[in-house]
């Protein structure tokens, strides 16, 4: 069934590799990832991939910069090789943020990423839970935007049973929140928070009846962890029962992990989509929930060229 595919993995997240290439019963290619002495990236495939579907799964996760470079350089040398197709699956898609002119002469960034790949000779494009959707428009080529909902939902599902509210910690966020709440027949919130400068927030109201309820706050992306833990003390002070959170891309840079072990948060629900910081991995507040199912049978999917989308419905 797989004979004319191989997935490769490059440094960014070998774990999550590992376990897509064993729900798919396929062994990771082999390949050999080096630095020159002066850390420029160097790849070589250990493998005969003419003719061959190749997958290169890289998020361009912390060392952002080195990661995508490395995707970059692995795709060079497959295309190169002969490849018959590959494709980027991306986990967690870097500089994603950076999706429109938020300012005069400032880039954006994910368009720049977008054509970085292309030029590099990807075929398609792999991603999950993007930060904005229209970075999909960035490529003149397929990609497939998978979520982590039924992963999320899954392990909710049993956990909350008393009709929790979910709650979107900006107004930017309220169409995920709404599909999570409206699955699982919950209520739905919002915190109306002002940003005054990057990975700087501040909440000022909360709309929403929180008052002893269970609530879950979503985000896609937990950076400096500033934007959950403002909401969970906004919700407790309106009188919150218990207070949870879920979001897909643990990046936790800076303070992240001491804010949320420190915050009113019952517990951090994540997916292994970015390897957690050791800090983060050995406390009782983060729950690591495994993407690697969906991305397997996303690949399986793909190269048998059956719907994706139908894995959401």
């Amino acid at each position: 069934m797989f004979k004319s595919t191989c997935v490769f993995s490059g440094n960014a997240n070998p774990d999550l590799s590992q376990r897509i290439a064993d729900y798919l019963e396929l062994p990771l290619g082999r390949a050999r990832l080096t630095r020159f002495s002066d850390g420029e990236v160097f790849a070589e495939i250990k493998e005969n991939v003419r003719g061959v579907d190749v997958y290169v799964i890289q998020p361009t996760c912390a060392p952002v910069n080195d990661n995508l470079m490395e995707l970059l350089v692995m795709v060079d040398a497959l295309k190169r090789a002969s490849a018959g197709s590959i494709t980027a699956v991306m986990p967690y898609y870097g500089y994603a943020r950076q999706d429109r002119k938020s300012a005069p002469r400032t880039p954006i960034t994910a368009k720049l990423v977008a054509d970085l790949l292309t030029a590099s000779g990807i075929n398609r494009v792999v991603s999950m839970d993007l930060h904005a959707a229209q970075i999909q428009g960035f490529f003149n080529l397929p990609f497939d935007h998978l979520f982590a909902t039924p992963v999320f939902l899954d392990h909710m599902r049993p956990r909350f049973t008393d009709r929790p509210v979910f709650v979107s910690p900006d107004a930017g966020g309220v169409e995920r929140t709404r599909a999570y709440a409206k699955r699982m027949g919950a209520d739905l919130a919002i915190i109306d928070k002002r940003r005054e400068q990057a990975n700087i927030s501040e909440v000022m109201h909360v709309i929403g009846d929180v008052k002893d309820r269970n609530c879950v706050l979503l985000d896609d992306i937990c950076d400096t962890a500033g934007t959950l833990t403002n909401g969970a003390r906004a919700l407790k002070e309106r009188g919150a029962n218990r207070v949870f959170a879920a979001t897909t891309h643990a990046v936790l840079s800076g303070p992240a992990v001491d804010r949320i072990i420190d915050s009113p948060l019952e517990e951090l629900m994540v997916t292994d989509t970015i390897p957690l910081p050791e800090q983060a991995a050995e406390s009782e507040k983060f729950r690591v929930l495994s993407v690697a199912p969906i991305l397997g049978e996303t690949i399986k999917r793909i190269h048998n060229s059956d719907s994706v989308s139908s894995l959401f419905v």
